[in-house]
Formats: structure tokens, C-alpha cells, sequence
């Protein structure tokens, strides 16, 4: 699920128990809907178009992070650069549609399906007939096997991140020809089609050597539309040519070269000519929209294809002008992850550990209102996540937020008195270096925001973020204006000290520059990272006064204060986290709590607070999974006391779980029927939102910058990219020749 934590399905969430009598309701509310999963919020957004309409030949110049460490995806050191290099050089027995629902594969499989159930569930595998690794040799049931006995588990020389599934594989067998595969479980397994995707040779995985170290640099053997031709690390590039015995339909493209270009210079470099496809934050984003016109939206699109929020084009600076200029020929392709942006509130001690002051904290969020600052600016869908488990369109979609409620001050506030938490209570002094309640620093607070001044910032930061933005375009070239703010940014960070803690409504830490970015949630944690941007408007300006009335006592109880430490990554690329994070300082601050925020450095921010526990709030993300009951589980299972007396949380890093939601998960993952597992899945959810320990926020958006001749690439959303299908425009086709193309 940025800085906002994104792992792959090797990472992913957690909760706290509520009776099941408050429950009822809003499970069976959530249950009685005939589809209640919905569709995609946004679709693709890939300018899509027939083969013929596609040239043969060019070389595609791709944006990547870095050059993966290693190419086995099933290692911990995995990243996203990885994951792409195996989309389009091995095989997948299933992939994602546009909505995220596994789909067959039919490069591949002829039909999978479970023939039986009793005495135990078998899956049978009938491939392609025409399926070959690149030596030649057929796709078979011992490539299956290598890679079951590999990531089984029970091999400790297999330095392996993940085994979910193939735990509960008992034999695979030849079928009744060499091109059926026999998979029979020792338990049932319901999401038996996350399993064999992607595939590696037994080549690959037949040893521990070749598993831990053979496949890191090189790929000697594959199977899809492209093999992997060279890794340059001292380039920083990634060569992809066709596969000649690929027996699919013929790639378009000859090469694709993945090349490592970090965000901040991404802007430049597709100014420059040196990239076709990229990634892009917000900023960026928003300059490149400026040299093609929208685009019509397309029916598939749901709403992916609006417009960015950006200038007047009748009326554009010349830095903009000259933007258009520069960015000729590309154009934004948008839509939202398969990732959402969640409140992770620390239930492992302090005031959250009390499972009501996390429902106070809940209910005094105005989710809408943080989706809205986050996407609307974009032109994408502005709708709260209603999920921990998957997102609107994938099928284990509900909307289970009812069972925490909605945005309520008077609730918010009842909850925390319930908890002993009251308004203008005694304070003691805290003596130096003692922690205040809940949190790791002993700034005091003073000071309140109100709803006008919130309204206010919006505007103001929104005109100063324009403004700032030609100021600096103007005076520097692509990379400089690109970076201004990150230094201003780390300028203001380094006047806290090494955590730059400062508590939300001192005036010196609430300007305006942090405003200068649309919002994207940055780099997330677990086994990936991702680069993000910023907001506008999240600040009143200095001196705005809160009307007469407005301000709220602080909560306090056994004589200290409710503070909260809310820990943020203090890089140039997660300005956003840190917007959204004071915006919700504001928000608690009106039902009494404080919030005190604490920058840290990105490299240290997941490893040293998240996962130790080192915070009371935290903002990141998680990616959904179409296999929620596998993926999900290890994020919300119920942490267990280890041999050594520490706290085994795998990556519930809330540290709030319960005994009914790990039952949950475990029914659903031992049940075939595919609607009562869904079903089981949702309850889950519902419990995983009483319990309060995360609180899912908005989906992340995905914006790319794409020449525009190139078709069946940019923001994919959900869906698995076909590169097979990836190409530039023939000419005369109404977009400018590729640049390129060879």
C-alpha cells in the first residue's frame, strides 16, 4: 500500500478488536450490496491503439529508479525495475485487467482451473503448446516444481522473501502430457492463481546458488515477448531486445532501454530527448501538461483523461511559454495506483494503545477533505479509500468505513473523555528531557488554527506556489526550478535540528512553501520506493487570526497534556506527506489534541521509526492485491511475543491486531468458494477499521510523462502492461514522428 509505504506483495497490513455487536450493522450493510467492489476510480490511461496502427521498430527510453540489485523478484532487495523486467521477459500464468482481477494469461495457459476438492484441492495447468524458454526448451511441470521446492520454505539455503502459497503445495506431477502440470495442495488454497507468476526456469531455481546469486545480474534463460540483451551499471541502463522465438504476437518495438534517471531530473531529461516514458511528479507534471492540449476523455478512462489544475493557457508567463516550448511533443497520462495513502497510528504504547483515543482520532478526520487536497489539483477522481483490503473495482472491494464512522467533532471528543482525556486539565510542567504523552520531544504548544484560516491557506498557498513556481522557472533552467524548493524546503527543515520537530500552528513552520507541489505520495516503504511531490495550500498565512470562539482546550489527563508525536520524512520529495500531516495536525487540534512533528531523514524514516515504533502517527502507503488474503495478512496479523521475548510485528507496524481478524484472514485464504472468501475478506476489513490502527486515506495517483506518438504505454492503473504492444505511431497517423525510433 511513499513515503507512504509501498511494498510489493511481499509486504503488506494490521488491527484491534471491537465487539461483534457493533460490527453487524455495517458488515451486512456492506455485504447486501449485489457489487459493492465497484469499478476503478480512474482507468487507464495509455493512449491505446490497434498494432496495425503501430510502427515496427524503435527503441523505447523508459525511466526507471535505479538499476535493480537483483533480477529474482522473489528476493528481498526487489524493486519496481525488477518487477518490470520480468512482466516482459518471463512468464505470467495469470495478470491484471484494467481492474485489477487476475485474468489468464493465454501467452501461456490454455486453461487453469481446480479439478478437484476432495481429499484435496488439485489445480491443473494445461500451457500453450507453443510456450519455449530462449534455449529452445518447452515450458514444463519441472519448472513448477524447481520453483515450488524452492520457495517452499523448507530449504533454508533458499535466501527467499516470500512463500505464502507455495507452504501449502504438497507435489506437482506431470499431467497426462508434457504440457499439463498436476498441482495438488496439502491445504486448500484460495488464491492458488497469485502462484507461478512470474515464473523463473528451474535453471533458476533448481539450486540455491542459482536461486540466491545466479539470477541477480543475469537472466540466461526466458520466455517473453523480450530477453534481457545487457545491464550497464555504470550507465545506468537496462537493454531489452525482441525475443526471437517469442511465439506471441511479434513485439513492435526492437529495444526498450530502461534507463535510471532520478525524479527531480526527470523533466530535464525528457526535455532533453533522452527519455520517452517517465514517471513524474506532480511540479514536473504540471509543466509538461502545459505543451498539449487535453485530450479528450475517453470512455475508459473514468476519469484519468481531465485535465491537470494548472495556469490559464490564454494568459501564460514566459517561463510557462517557454515550458511549452521545451516540452513539445509529450503530454501527462494520469490515473491511481493500486496503492493507497494511510494514518498509521502506533498501538504498541502510549495514548493510542487505548483503543479509543484511535477511534477519536479517526472520527475527528475529515477524510474528503484530504483526498480532495491531494487529487483534486490533479484532475483525478477525489474519493476517501473505503479498503484497507483493495481498492473500488478490484473484487474483494467494500466500503467498510462505517464501521469506524465518519467525521464527527462531538463524537471524536466523546471518545476521548471516555478514555479520561479532558478539556483544560491540570498540565504539569515537564522537566527537561521528559517525553510529553504520546510523543518523543517536549516543544509546548500554543496556538489553534481555525476553519477560515484553513479555507485561507488554500488560496493564498495556491497563488504563492504559482507564482514562486514562474519566479524560479524563469531564472533557472529545467533542473534548477525543479529543486528550488527542496532547498528552501531543507533550509526550514534543518532549523529544528536533526528531527526538525515543531508543533503544528507556530507560525514560523506554517508558511506557504511546502505549497509549491501538487500532491503524490512519494517514496514508499517495504521492499520499494517511490518518489512523491507536494500539495498546495496547507497553510493559513502568517498572522491569519482564528475567529472569536474558535479555539479548543487541550486534552489533558494525570496532569500531561495529549500530544502526539507525528513523524514525517524530511526530504525535497515528500513535501506532500508533510502538508498532509500538518492538515491533519489541524484537524485533531480542533477536538484537543496536539500534534507535535517530527522531520526525520528519508533514509532513516521507515527502518528507524516505522518498523522500530518510534512514533505515535505516521503517514505511508500500501499497494493492494488482488490475493488480499495472502498479501494482506502479514499487515494485519495479531503480533506474537518471539523465543527471544521481542514482539514479532512481520509488517504490522500499527502493532493492533486481533485473534478474530487473523481467523478471518485464515478462512478465507482455506475457502474455494470464491464469493464466501470474498465475504470473509470484508469482515475483515470492518474489524480492521473498528480497531482503528490505520486509517486509509485516498488512492495514490500515478502521472506519466509520454510522448505523445507513442500508444499502449504511460499510467497503467490496475492493469499489467502488454509490451508486446508498445510502439510509436506510424507517421501520418496525426502525432510527430518519434525521435527515437530506428
Amino acid at each position: 500500500m511513499s513515503h507512504e509505504g509501498i511494498a510489493t506483495r511481499s509486504v503488506m497490513r494490521s488491527v484491534a478488536f471491537l465487539g461483534a455487536s457493533a460490527l453487524a450493522v455495517s458488515v451486512l450493510a456492506g455485504c447486501s450490496d449485489p457489487d459493492p467492489a465497484g469499478k476503478p476510480l480512474a482507468g487507464q490511461d495509455i493512449a491505446p491503439a490497434a498494432r496495425a496502427e503501430i510502427a515496427d521498430g524503435g527503441t523505447l527510453h523508459w525511466a526507471v529508479d535505479a538499476v535493480p540489485e537483483t533480477l529474482n523478484t522473489f528476493q528481498s532487495d526487489a524493486d519496481t525495475a525488477t518487477t518490470r523486467i520480468a512482466q516482459a521477459t518471463l512468464p505470467s500464468m495469470f495478470r491484471f485487467d484494467a481492474a485489477g482481477r487476475p485474468e489468464r494469461n493465454p501467452a501461456y495457459l490454455e486453461s487453469a482451473k481446480v479439478v478437484e476438492t476432495e481429499p484435496k484441492q488439485v489445480v491443473l495447468y494445461k500451457l500453450n503448446q507453443q510456450a519455449v524458454w530462449s534455449d529452445g526448451r518447452e515450458i514444463g511441470a519441472a519448472d513448477f516444481a524447481a520453483q515450488w521446492r524452492a520457495l517452499s520454505g523448507k530449504d533454508s539455503a533458499y535466501w527467499t522473501a516470500r512463500n505464502a502459497g507455495y507452504d501449502r503445495i504438497e507435489k506437482i506431477q506431470r499431467g497426462d502430457n508434457d504440457l499439463e502440470v498436476r498441482v495438488t495442495f496439502g491445504q486448500p488454497y484460495a488464491d492458488w492463481r497469485s502462484l507461478f507468476s512470474p515464473l523463473y526456469p528451474k535453471e533458476v531455481m533448481g539450486t540455491p546458488d542459482s536461486f540466491n546469486d545466479g539470477a541477480r545480474r543475469k537472466l540466461k534463460v526466458s520466455a517473453g515477448p523480450f530477453v534481457l540483451k545487457s545491464i550497464d551499471r555504470k550507465a545506468g541502463e537496462v537493454l531489452l531486445t525482441r525475443n526471437p522465438r517469442w511465439w506471441g504476437e511479434r513485439a513492435k518495438l526492437n529495444e526498450i532501454v530502461l534507463r535510471a534517471v532520478p525524479r527531480d531530473e526527470r523533466a530535464a531529461a525528457l526535455a532533453a530527448g533522452d527519455l520517452d516514458l517517465a514517471e513524474v511528479d506532480p511540479a514536473a507534471a504540471k509543466r509538461i501538461a502545459l505543451a498539449a492540449p487535453p485530450r479528450p476523455q475517453s470512455p475508459s478512462a473514468g476519469g484519468s483523461a481531465t485535465p491537470l489544475m494548472g495556469p490559464d493557457r490564454r494568459s501564460l508567463t514566459p517561463a510557462q511559454k517557454r515550458d511549452k516550448a521545451r516540452f513539445r511533443g509529450f503530454e501527462v497520462r494520469k490515473s491511481l495506483e493500486p496503492a493507497y495513502t494511510q494514518l498509521a497510528l502506533n498501538g504498541g504504547e502510549g495514548p493510542l494503545a487505548d483503543e479509543r483515543v484511535r477511534r477519536g482520532v479517526a472520527r475527528a478526520l475529515d477524510r474528503e477533505k484530504l483526498a480532495k487536497l491531494v487529487l483534486s489539483p490533479l484532475g483525478l477522481p477525489a474519493e476517501p479509500v473505503g479498503s484497507h483490503l483493495a481498492l473500488s473495482g478490484q473484487a474483494a472491494y467494500a466500503d467498510n468505513s462505517g464501521a469506524i464512522g465518519g467525521q464527527d467533532t462531538a463524537e471524536a471528543q466523546a471518545l476521548l473523555a471516555d478514555a479520561g482525556w479532558v478539556p483544560g486539565g491540570p498540565v504539569e510542567e515537564r522537566k527537561k528531557g521528559e517525553k510529553a504523552a504520546g510523543s518523543e520531544a517536549d516543544k509546548p504548544k500554543k496556538g489553534s488554527k481555525s476553519e477560515k484560516a484553513e479555507k485561507d491557506s488554500d488560496k493564498e498557498s495556491g497563488k504563492k506556489a504559482e507564482k514562486d513556481s514562474d519566479k524560479e522557472s524563469g531564472k533557472k533552467g529545467d533542473k534548477d526550478s525543479e529543486k528550488e524548493s527542496g532547498k528552501k524546503d531543507s533550509a526550514k527543515d534543518s532549523e529544528g535540528g536533526d528531527d526538525g520537530a515543531y508543533i503544528v500552528g507556530q507560525d514560523n513552520k506554517a508558511d506557504g512553501d511546502e505549497g509549491e507541489h501538487l500532491a503524490q505520495d512519494g517514496k514508499q516503504y517495504g521492499s520499494k520506493q517511490l518518489q512523491q511531490g507536494g500539495v498546495p495550500g496547507a497553510y493559513a498565512p502568517q498572522g491569519t487570526a482564528a475567529p472569536a470562539g474558535a479555539a479548543v482546550r487541550p486534552l489533558a489527563k494525570d496532569g500531561k497534556a495529549l500530544t502526539l508525536r507525528f513523524v514525517v520524512p524530511q526530504g525535497e520529495g515528500s513535501q506532500s506527506l508533510r502538508t498532509v500531516a500538518d492538515r491533519i495536525g489541524i484537524m485533531l487540534e480542533r477536538v484537543g489534541i496536539r500534534t507535535e512533528i517530527s522531520k526525520v531523514s528519508d533514509e532513516s524514516y521507515f527502518k528507524d521509526h516505522i518498523a522500530s515504533g518510534q512514533y505515535d502517527l505516521a503517514l505511508y502507503s500500501w499497494p493492494t492485491s488482488a490475493y488480499p488474503a495472502t498479501d494482506a495478512r502479514p499487515i494485519y496479523a495479531k503480533p506474537v511475543p518471539a523465543a527471544d521475548g521481542s514482539l514479532n510485528v512481520e509488517q504490522n507496524y500499527t502493532r493492533v491486531g486481533t485473534d478474530q481478524v487473523d481467523q478471518l484472514f485464515d478462512q478465507a485464504i482455506a475457502t474455494l468458494d470464491e464469493s464466501e472468501s470474498r465475504s470473509l475478506i470484508r469482515k475483515a476489513d470492518s474489524r480492521i477499521w473498528a480497531a482503528a490502527g490505520s486509517i486509509p486515506l485516498y488512492q495514490r495517483p500515478q502521472l506519466t510523462a509520454a510522448r505523445t506518438n507513442i500508444a499502449n504505454a504511460g499510467a497503467f492503473g490496475f492493469g499489467t502492461p502488454l509490451y508486446e504492444d508498445m510502439g510509436f505511431l506510424k507517421k501520418g497517423s496525426g502525432a510527430p514522428a518519434p525521435s527515437s525510433q530506428g
